[in-house]
């Protein structure tokens, strides 16, 4: 299992949700703060199994590509982390 820590520009969160929504992948927002002029960013948790990883992935750089604005600007920052243990109560 991983973990996939994905801090995206607020003004792509909405679009980086939805699409995730959609795939049905289980995801927690996070309001955050950071980066070059402590801009507002939105912090996605995604629990998720080693095979689908890719397909996530691939969910938030497309999302993230749609949004004319500061194109030259980083998107999002993806940490892809190991699980060693998951519980859910």
């Amino acid at each position: 299992m991983k973990l996939i820590v994905a801090i995206v520009r607020d003004i792509e969160a909405d679009a980086v949700l939805n699409a995730l929504v959609e795939r049905r992948f289980g995801v927690t927002r996070i309001a955050s703060t950071g980066g070059f002029l402590r801009r507002g960013n939105t912090t996605f948790l995604i629990g998720i199994e080693d095979d689908k990883v890719d397909q996530a992935l691939e969910t938030i750089r497309s999302a993230c590509s749609q949004s004319p604005e500061g194109a030259d600007q980083r998107r999002v920052t993806i940490f892809v982390l190991s699980v060693a243990r998951f519980e859910q109560l």
